[in-house]
């Protein structure tokens, strides 16, 4: 299984062992468009790896700081007073890059970058760019996704 994500049309795509396209999810990448480097806030391209799952168990809206769980649970009360925060919500999928000089290593690292595919806020807006370099899910999505891909799953980025 590996997952093929498609900037253009914003979509994340679950690909089986015998190339069946068995799941997709609409998402929302980088509203800076695509880049490699360390501060773009871009979303890199290439070829990567699920590196670590982080929240099994976590009650959905969970929010995340700096990957573990603050305690808090998201509401829209919360999200008005942190207006313009970029939520991570739920579980993460933290993504490391495979393609040395590329998006693995160096200035263009993404697991350095803390690149992860994440729960966000039900009012998201999933079919256009708008995160700060991660992949952003609807909550339910993520969930799903979260119990079926392992540690190691390859996840590209086109």
């Amino acid at each position: 299984m590996r997952i093929e994500i498609k900037i253009n049309s914003q979509h994340l795509n679950v690909i089986d062992n015998i190339e069946n396209k068995i799941k997709s999810y609409q998402i929302s990448t980088a509203k800076n468009g695509v880049g490699q480097e360390r501060g773009s806030f871009c979303t890199p391209l290439g070829i990567h790896v699920i590196r670590a799952k982080i929240g099994s168990g976590q009650p959905i809206n969970t929010v995340f700081i700096k990957r573990r769980p603050t305690g808090e649970i998201y509401t829209p009360d919360l999200g008005a007073r942190y207006l313009g925060r970029d939520w991570i919500l739920t579980r993460i999928l933290w993504l490391s890059g495979c393609e040395l000089g590329f998006n693995r290593l160096g200035s263009v690292d993404t697991m350095r970058r803390y690149i992860y595919i994440h729960g966000s806020p039900d009012n998201i807006n999933m079919d256009k760019p708008g995160s700060i370099g991660c992949i952003r899910m609807f909550n339910a999505n993520l969930l799903e996704l979260f119990d079926v891909v392992d540690v190691g799953t390859e996840v590209v980025i086109t």
